[in-house]
């Protein structure tokens, strides 16, 4: 069944729209943890303590929860492809800001302004993937965006430790004449430019042009996506049928009985909150601190924040292979087991840490322990909710409300992400075992949500989710 429809589907340019769609996503992983490795150096230039830092670091997080929770409204006005076009703009601007700011403040408005982008990305690269991917595929195609995002990490990484070494292995040392954490962060706009052109070379959503009443264009892009051995007409009708009686979705069509929302909106709220309460985001925003706090140097936390990226690519691939094969629900379960039992084994590594300020560091054999552990978490989170959540809040909403639950299960995340990052620098200070098993019990008590409320969507076209 699965080669037969293949035979019948221009499989090859599908692939090629859903790529260039998840450069967002690459942007999104960027520009959200380049900020790692410019951490120490933004702290010293501007002479800031660590809840200025802290701010900094997680206000683009706030950003980010307004462009995710406009990014659908502008997606169903706009289009996704203009709607992307937007984003790949406010992408290359912003980096420039960053790259050049004149106080702590300037920098961190600038940081606004690529959260939103990145919120935008966050929402448009799914919604635009679940429309053109086929049922049959839906799954892996939707994995791009993580992919994406996970290659964006690692990339960034990869520049923080090159351009930390051109630099003599302090990111305050003149490079090119800037400092080196400000190329670090300039270096985003090479990516929002590629974006932008691809943004502007791929087809509307076709249920977007349904929806705007541009049926002739939607046949033509129903055709170069699945082919023209199949029923157009049909398609185009069976889209027709799910959008007749309906108009741009706004918050007020989220409306139910539980607490104010439709069930299925708290689901995605809940799924979102999660993926960012178990702390992943730590390791890609403050790694290179964290190690440096336990005894090991600049340069060589670099190079681990980087290893634990290409972990986050395998676990990725991984979860690629799974995810329409086995589905959705056990990929979860599988990884939040894995979470907690790598998180609690971190947290008691750390509890074995000696000495203070500069001089701290852990004991053989807990140093090796919390960075396999660390390692494992990454790996799990990866392979699970890293890139489930995504195809989720792709798929699993009905077509009338699916922009704009989109907007609202990323904007909780975005929030959710603002809370750990924000209160991360004070609570490791004040007591990092402990933090870390804050995290392990979120992670416990995700297992038990997506056993109780996660229906599974594999396979299911998404006129059928209800």
């Amino acid at each position: 069944m699965a080669t037969q429809y293949t035979h019948h589907e221009h499989l090859g340019h599908v692939i090629f729209i859903t790529a260039a769609a998840a450069i967002g996503g690459f942007l999104f992983g960027y520009d959200s943890s380049v900020i790692n490795g410019a951490v120490v150096g933004i702290q010293k230039h501007f002479q800031v303590g660590s809840f200025e830092t802290g701010f900094v670091v997680a206000i683009a997080l706030l950003g980010s929860a307004l462009g995710a929770w406009v990014g659908g409204g502008l997606a169903d006005r706009w289009g996704r492809t203009r709607s992307m076009q937007v984003a790949a703009l406010l992408f290359a601007v912003s980096s420039i800001g960053q790259m050049l700011p004149f106080a702590i403040w300037d920098l961190a408005l600038w940081r606004i302004v690529a959260g939103f982008a990145i919120g935008m990305a966050s929402v448009l690269g799914p919604a635009y993937i679940a429309e053109v991917a086929p049922p049959a595929y839906r799954g892996r195609l939707g994995s791009f965006q993580q992919l994406a995002i996970v290659l964006g990490i690692a990339v960034s990484q990869l520049v923080d430790y090159l351009i930390a070494r051109l630099a003599g292995g302090d990111v305050n040392n003149i490079l090119w004449g800037l400092e080196a954490w400000q190329w670090m962060l300039g270096a985003c706009v090479v990516p929002a430019l590629l974006f932008l052109l691809f943004a502007s070379t791929i087809p509307e959503s076709p249920r977007y042009l349904v929806m705007s009443g541009r049926t002739r264009r939607a046949r033509e892009v129903l055709s170069e996506i699945e082919g023209d051995d199949v029923d157009l007409d049909n398609r185009i009708a069976e889209i027709q049928h799910v959008l007749r009686t309906e108009r741009v979705p706004g918050l007020k069509d989220l409306r139910g009985p539980a607490m104010g929302l439709l069930p299925i909106v708290w689901i995605g709220i809940v799924l979102s909150a999660f993926q960012q309460f178990v702390g992943i985001n730590v390791i890609f925003y403050y790694s290179s601190v964290l190690w440096q706090s336990v005894g090991i140097n600049q340069s060589d936390s670099l190079l681990i924040s980087f290893s634990s990226s290409i972990i986050n690519i395998v676990g990725t691939f991984i979860a690629i292979s799974l995810v329409d094969k086995i589905g959705r629900r056990p990929l979860l379960l599988v990884g939040s087991a894995g979470m907690a039992i790598s998180l609690a084994t971190a947290a008691w590594a750390f509890s074995s840490a000696q000495g203070q300020g500069e001089a701290v560091s852990l004991p053989d054999p807990q140093g090796a322990i919390a960075l396999i552990a660390a390692n494992v978490f990454v790996l799990f989170f990866a392979l699970s909710w890293g890139v489930v959540v995504w195809v989720l809040l792709g798929e699993m909403f009905p077509n009338r409300i699916r922009a704009a639950a989109l907007g609202v299960a990323a904007a909780a995340q975005w929030i959710a992400n603002w809370l750990i990052t924000v209160s991360f620098p004070a609570l490791a200070e004040w007591n990092l075992p402990l933090t870390y098993t804050m995290y392990a019990i979120f992670a416990l008590l995700s297992f038990v949500f997506v056993n109780k409320w996660v229906k599974e969507t594999k396979g299911r076209k998404l006129e059928e989710m209800g």
